[in-house]
């Protein structure tokens, strides 16, 4: 069982997951649901509510794709016909705003869809989506981020409750499964929405190949904070870069 304790985690390859630490009187649990794979944070054990909601937005993205197949493959912004469910809009404004495809937002929008749906029966939810995180909390937190692979979370950013809702989404190009052009370590962005979080995190680590890209992704992440990123960890080469909310504290027994 989780230990008690006020971290969550953020790690694309899942491996945090065996250390993942709950507060009291909450509970973690896992729901699969095709290729959406879940790990929920919660004040009660919301599996079936959690696995219904992951298969309703399943179910409107996949219906939208049949009308509009370039949804699902497009690497470009893609835009939302009027009476589109809400998923796929937001999927596409956010596309849009950063200048990738839909479907490079399509964990984090899973991720926040599950998490409203899940808000009436707990105030406190945290669902994380293969490395990306959405969170409605009334406690403090300290959502983990993996600065490197070969040593676990160490590092973490603490959110007050008048924080949230907070999301933090990660893009590697080493890591993971999601599709990316670059080569940097992790692009981890936080935002209040997790659509916007997930794609921009996919554009600034589309263009880390190298750590001398590292000030260029600082400095995009600055430039969208007009349209709500909050701020941006970068990593590649052994070198990290910052810009915005994410003062870093270490985590302890990482």
């Amino acid at each position: 069982m989780p230990k008690p304790g006020r971290k969550g985690h953020l790690d694309p390859a899942r491996r945090y997951r065996a250390s993942l630490s709950t507060q009291p009187g909450e509970v973690s649990f896992q729901v699969v649901v095709e290729e959406s794979d879940l790990m929920i944070t919660a004040r009660r054990d919301l599996s079936h509510e959690a696995a219904d909601a992951a298969r309703r937005l399943r179910g409107e993205i996949m219906a939208h794709a049949v009308l509009y197949p370039e949804f699902l493959t497009s690497l470009s912004p893609v835009a939302a016909p009027r009476g589109a469910p809400l998923i796929a809009r937001r999927m596409c404004d956010a596309a849009a705003r950063t200048g990738v495809g839909p479907m490079a937002a399509v964990a984090g929008a899973v991720a926040q869809g599950v998490a409203e749906a899940l808000a009436e029966a707990s105030p406190d939810v945290l669902v994380e989506n293969g490395g990306d995180l959405y969170a409605l909390s009334t406690r403090e937190r300290t959502i983990g981020i993996l600065a490197d692979p070969s040593h676990g979370v160490a590092l973490g950013v603490t959110i007050m409750p008048d924080e949230f809702p907070v999301s933090f989404c990660a893009s590697s190009g080493r890591i993971g499964h999601s599709l990316s052009f670059g080569a940097g370590d992790l692009v981890a962005v936080r935002a209040r929405d997790a659509s916007l979080a997930d794609a921009a995190a996919t554009a600034l680590c589309n263009r880390l190949r190298s750590s001398r890209d590292l000030a260029a992704v600082t400095d995009q992440a600055m430039a969208w904070e007009e349209i709500g990123i909050e701020g941006v960890f970068a990593q590649c080469d052994g070198r990290i870069a910052l810009w915005g909310r994410m003062e870093l504290t270490a985590i302890a027994g990482s």
